[in-house]
């Protein structure tokens, strides 16, 4: 059987290694980078041209948008997240559509929803307060309302919004992952980011779930954390629906 064709833009990053690494047999992928990439085919160039990108996309089954802009939200940070998160969703979206292809795996962020933590008990769990928590705690799901604590995470909802808008409009199914912290050394460093880590085992996982779930499902959010004990984003949703089971847990590193 020939392999699933699976186009990724920004696989040179952090999470786009850690897919190439644990599923680079599994899939025939192209990497969309502004600049060139070893160990897999790779096209360059730039996610904000429509024109430039939109040939890669011809025959593609599946197309997992990594791509973003990343930093502080300075002026020019925010005119990059416009440019990079809001513009170039917009063309992969648009060029995933022309091409006919199946299916759009966003990588959303954890940031669409964190300023929940400025409550309690969200509040003591992520600073590590952990002997002020309740016995439970309520998790936030995919239905739970969107509260950035950024301009990138006001550009991660930009994007989800984008994602419902092509399923609803034009029949694409589209899928965001709400990716926790995913840490180039693969294990929790502060405090707070024992709650939400996500190791590369699971986050490649989660994306890999994604891409072989069946055509039937046209629009979900999930989270990508892994299986940690003071996690407060929902993973039961994402287990029930795609089969996501984490195998990692940040209290295996302390």
């Amino acid at each position: 059987m020939a392999k699933r064709k699976v186009l990724v833009t920004g696989m040179s990053g952090r999470i786009g290694r850690a897919i190439l690494k644990r599923l680079g047999d599994k899939y025939d992928f192209t990497a969309m980078n502004r600049n060139p990439m070893e160990g897999v085919r790779c096209v360059t160039a730039d996610i904000t041209d429509l024109d430039a990108i939109r040939p890669h996309f011809e025959g593609q089954d599946t197309v997992v948008h990594l791509a973003a802009a990343l930093g502080s939200d300075s002026e020019d940070d925010t005119r990059d997240y416009i440019e990079r998160n809001v513009w170039g969703t917009y063309t992969v979206f648009e060029a995933a559509r022309q091409a006919g292809v199946r299916r759009v795996i966003f990588a959303s962020s954890g940031s669409t929803i964190i300023s929940h933590t400025l409550e309690s008990p969200l509040r003591e769990l992520e600073s590590g307060e952990y002997d002020k928590l309740p016995p439970t705690w309520p998790m936030l799901t995919h239905e739970s309302p969107v509260r950035p604590n950024s301009i990138y995470g006001v550009s991660k909802v930009w994007g989800e919004a984008l994602a419902r808008y092509y399923v609803d409009a034009f029949g694409l199914s589209a899928i965001c992952i709400r990716f926790g912290y995913i840490p180039e050394g693969d294990r929790p460093e502060a405090t707070r980011t024992y709650a939400v880590w996500c190791s590369h085992d699971d986050a490649s996982q989660m994306v890999d779930k994604c891409i072989e779930a069946d055509d039937s499902l046209r629009f979900d959010i999930f989270y990508a954390v892994s299986d940690n004990k003071y996690n407060y984003r929902d993973i039961s949703h994402a287990r029930d629906v795609i089969g996501y089971v984490p195998t990692s847990r940040a209290e295996d590193f302390r």
